[in-house]
């Protein structure tokens, strides 16, 4: 099930809040959303579920044996048994496949593939559930002694399949005792809406165009534009793909009490490689850097041993295929070359500029370095198949001896040149200076604060109808991250 289906609209969510709001006390509201929960899970694979179910039991009594023997031998035993499980299943069902298919490619070896399928979330959860153990060693939390309640931590359904990637600290006050207030369920749907919009105007509709150049046909006859077109659209339909499902799970989560962390903070006004990480897909981010850079050594020593081992450990947490492996080095590449010649700058005392540039000229150029460097990498990311990823580069920069553009790609992109324009505007923080600006409007009189609170409610409601008919007139509905 994804929130972006007319089943979640109008049916699941409506009764979900209904019994979740009938409810008196918070015992009863937790295990109202723990089975909703697990009926969100189990509706597409209901088989899968006992292994979620399974992984938590084995945390949440590894949790309860590291906090009754913390700081002893068998505290650290336990703690490195969890870590060891975790990834072993995550392993299990997402790398096992990739591991015999390059075994296979080998002389002399044949091993019979793994039928195994991929639990959808499988990553999200265990990196959550890998937190939350290790912080209790840490000291950090204390662990729960309630099964069901830690349970609902992992299985909470607003954030389970795609993040974002919650830490216990988020849900351990607001598992006892919480409280959905008016301007909470206010706030949660409207981001909850304009998540949707995200994902089903804009992100789905760039999403037929990936499919028409980068995913249909013979890619060494389409046009040079062509292929420039279609790896900024998919830049862009991920971004909104991704972006606008955190949304809805974090307005989700405002509905019932629960205030989660923001997982995209406009990553495209980036300046670096470097900065675009720190913006995107955040809480995966923090992950890698509390659990893995800054043990390693973080900034004090091997920098680049560190980044190198974090970025691949990256590609491959999404997915099992050699293109994930590149895209991480890709990135870490790039974000390591940044920091030897931020680090070489201040050493010599040399200005800061893209290449000594002026100020003004250093923000075009380096926004252009960073369009540039991402999108590429998101062509590595976009093809599990090395040889169509080949061909793409090659359409690229011209190497199938294809025209520059056609009359029928000159059709298609004015017919939706549009879209590109609303898309990249959104990619910039518009909606913050509308905020500001809806807020001085409101300093001026009740009336302003009455006129500006109907207009956000009726354009909130002309978005769920333009967003429900969307998905009533068309079939199209992928969701990207399900595949990690």
């Amino acid at each position: 099930m994804v929130f972006s289906s007319l089943f979640f609209l109008y049916i699941f969510l409506p009764l979900n809040l209904i019994l979740y709001f009938t409810m008196k006390d918070m015992k009863a509201k937790n295990a109202v959303l723990l089975a909703f929960s697990l009926f969100f899970y189990a509706w597409g694979e209901p088989i899968f579920v006992f292994i979620m179910l399974g992984t938590a039991l084995l945390d949440y009594l590894h949790s309860r044996f590291i906090e009754a023997h913390r700081g002893t031998r068998a505290a650290r035993i336990s703690l490195t048994l969890a870590i060891i499980t975790d990834l072993a299943i995550l392993a299990s069902f997402k790398y096992l496949g990739f591991i015999v298919s390059n075994l296979n490619a080998l002389p002399f070896i044949n091993l019979p593939m793994p039928g195994v399928g991929l639990p959808i979330g499988i990553s999200f959860y265990t990196f959550q559930t890998l937190t939350y153990v290790v912080d209790v060693y840490r000291g950090k939390v204390k662990a729960q002694q309630n099964y069901f309640k830690y349970l609902l931590y992992i299985t909470s359904y607003f954030q389970l399949v795609a993040g974002p990637i919650v830490r216990y600290e988020y849900f351990e006050k607001a598992l006892d005792k919480r409280e959905s207030t008016l301007e909470g369920i206010t706030y949660g749907i409207q981001r909850f809406i304009m998540g949707l919009a995200k994902k089903v105007i804009i992100a789905n509709s760039l999403g037929e165009i990936v499919t028409r150049y980068m995913e249909q046909g013979d890619i060494t006859q389409l046009p040079v534009l062509a292929a420039w077109v279609g790896m900024f659209a998919f830049t862009l339909q991920l971004y909104f793909d991704f972006s606008g499902y955190s949304d809805m799970a974090i307005g989700l989560g405002s509905i019932f009490g629960f205030k989660f962390p923001e997982n995209f903070n406009y990553p495209y006004i980036s300046k670096s490689v470097s900065e675009f990480w720190r913006r995107w897909h955040m809480t995966l981010g923090s992950f890698f850097r509390d659990y893995v850079y800054i043990p390693l050594g973080g900034n004090r020593k091997r920098v680049y041993f560190n980044l190198a081992v974090v970025w691949f450990l990256t590609g491959l947490w999404h997915g099992a295929s050699w293109n994930f492996v590149f895209w991480g080095v890709y990135n870490g590449i790039f974000i390591a070359i940044e920091r030897y010649l931020k680090n070489k700058r201040e050493a010599e005392g040399a200005p800061v500029g893209f290449l000594g540039a002026h100020p003004r000229l250093h923000t075009v150029l380096s926004h252009a370095y960073l369009v540039l460097c991402v999108s590429f990498g998101f062509v590595l990311f976009k093809f599990t198949d090395m040889t169509r990823l080949g061909q793409y580069l090659g359409a690229l920069f011209g190497f199938f001896t294809r025209p520059f553009t056609s009359r029928d790609f000159a059709v298609e992109f004015s017919n939706n040149f549009l879209l590109f324009i609303v898309a990249i505007l959104l990619c910039m923080p518009i909606y913050k200076v509308m905020e500001k600006l809806t807020a001085l409007l409101e300093k001026d009189s009740a009336v302003s604060v009455a006129v500006i609170g109907a207009v956000r409610i009726a354009f909130t409601v002309f978005v769920l109808v333009a967003s429900t008919m969307l998905l009533v007139g068309n079939s199209f509905n992928p969701f990207l991250y399900f595949a990690f």
